[in-house]
């Protein structure tokens, strides 16, 4: 385990205090310092079981995180070129000089892993443990997912908010669309990542506060399904469905990867339910079809795993079969009861 590794508490603090740096700096010298930091801390955990697998993944997510970091260094020092500042709050000043804009929010959806800068996602999240797939879909995503917000807030330009949709648009159909042919868990899960940050993205264009109760969903639902799959310790589907370790620890398997695709009435419908009640009466509300069509697609495969796991469970003839863990127990009712929790009680309002 990795808290087993005297070093791996100072990398742990290296990547917090950099996402957190990142998302408190006004500037855009300190935003990709902030960032950097985050880089630094984030690799070594990448690497700690020493594979040939781990370092090849590692070595991709540098090369992919060092053109990122290169284009907001470009577009902040031309927007520095320009206003002589290099303060966020200068994007509101030159609304039209484009070009800076362009490639500081091109580095920030690359970062992220979002169309059409998802290509390097699979392969990296096919070769990393659970802990580290866990990390990359949910804290490394947290700081770019925050600054794409402030400066669709701030810059208030057209073009801008229609090209982030478009690129939110084509992230949800990849990740519909990618899932299908996946017999990699890791790989189905990095798809279904890619589609959630089209989600993600798109309410950032609209809602902020319909991302952040998205995201807050989306980071739930995550931790739950890798502790389950790193109990699991299974990366295959096929031995993902062959293994029997308790009616709840199944059942939280199939619970979770349908509220992962939507499926109401669980915890993952509440956060699309909400973005999509956030824009209906926005000009973009009509394109919100394709998000729901890539939450179709995602569903699809979702219930060819959820019908497999069935006839397992169903079929399966061994003595611990109501066995298992707690937590699995706590798993389902989060899941089914969570989301309504929240409507009832109120909760988006803290969020």
């Amino acid at each position: 385990m990795l808290s087993n590794l005297p070093f791996s508490y100072l990398f742990f603090f290296m990547m917090v205090f950099g996402t957190v740096f990142s998302m408190s700096s006004m500037h855009w010298l300190g935003i990709w310092v902030g960032l950097e930091m985050n880089l630094i801390g984030f690799l070594p955990i990448l690497v700690y079981q020493k594979g040939m697998l781990n370092s090849e993944a590692a070595v991709k997510y540098l090369i992919v995180q060092a053109i990122g970091s290169s284009f907001l260094v470009f577009g902040s020092l031309i927007m520095y070129n320009v206003s002589s500042s290099w303060e966020i709050l200068s994007l509101m000043s030159f609304k039209y000089f484009f070009v800076s804009v362009l490639f500081i929010i091109g580095s920030l959806l690359m970062k992220m892993g979002v169309f059409p800068f998802h290509f390097w996602f699979p392969s990296v999240m096919g070769s990393l443990p659970w802990l580290s797939c866990l990390l990359l879909v949910t804290w490394q995503k947290l700081a770019p997912v925050f600054l794409v917000g402030v400066m669709m807030e701030i810059s208030n330009m057209l073009w801008l908010i229609v090209l982030v949709c478009v690129m939110s648009y084509g992230s949800a159909m990849v990740g519909g669309i990618g899932g299908m042919n996946q017999s990699q868990v890791r790989g189905l899960l990095a798809y279904s990542s890619i589609g959630h940050m089209g989600w993600i993205v798109f309410a950032v264009c609209h809602s902020y506060h319909s991302m952040k109760v998205y995201f807050f969903i989306y980071i739930i639902i995550s931790l739950c399904l890798f502790f389950v799959l790193w109990y699991l310790d299974s990366s295959l589907m096929v031995n993902l469905n062959s293994s029997v370790k308790g009616l709840f620890v199944d059942l939280s398997v199939i619970v979770l990867l349908l509220s992962l695709g939507g499926l109401p009435p669980l915890l993952g419908f509440i956060g699309k339910w909400n973005v999509f009640m956030s824009i209906m009466n926005s000009s973009m509300s009509v394109f919100v079809f394709f998000l729901i069509l890539s939450s179709v697609m995602s569903l699809f495969y979702y219930l060819g795993l959820f019908f497999t796991f069935v006839l397992k469970v169903f079929s399966s003839t061994n003595d611990e079969l109501f066995g298992g863990f707690s937590f699995a127990k706590l798993i389902l009712l989060v899941n089914f009861f969570g989301g309504w929790f929240m409507i009832v009680f109120d909760v988006f309002e803290f969020i």
